[in-house]
């Protein structure tokens, strides 16, 4: 498995942050690496997915369970990755410290370019992140 983690602070209340990573429909506007969501069904805070990412684009179904104010596990479930991306909102000293945590790899025969991809899952999260920064400390 790899493990990519990537943080940023920002200078915003809980509520607004909380507000654009909770907008799972938002997702393809920060994270560049997915180019579509399409949600099967809801039941809850878990909601049932399917993904297309950029690479090679392909379909992924995801199983996201919501903790609001706290965090966004999105389990994959089916598809070209295998593994979890973990979205968390710490509150500290007057910024929200926003983590991001894959522990993930490619399925089958793609397992032989998880290193590959892993560089391009750190830079796009990062980036993602960044955007997310902004957009909160409008």
């Amino acid at each position: 498995m790899a493990e990519i983690q990537s943080s940023v602070e920002i200078k915003a209340p809980l509520e607004k942050v909380w507000g654009i990573v909770s907008d799972l429909d938002a997702e393809p506007k920060f994270w560049k690496g997915t180019k579509e969501v399409r949600n099967i069904s809801k039941e809850g805070n878990v909601v049932t997915r399917e993904v297309t990412i950029a690479f090679k684009d392909s379909k992924c179904l995801q199983t996201v369970t919501i903790y609001p104010k706290e965090k966004i596990l999105a389990e994959f479930t089916k598809g070209v990755i295998n593994g979890t991306k973990t979205i968390i909102l710490t509150p500290k000293d007057g910024v929200i410290q926003l983590e991001a945590i894959w522990d993930m790899r490619l399925s089958g025969m793609m397992g032989m370019f998880t290193g590959m991809v892993k560089k391009h899952i750190q830079s796009g999260t990062e980036q993602a992140l960044q955007s997310i920064k902004q957009e909160a400390e409008k």
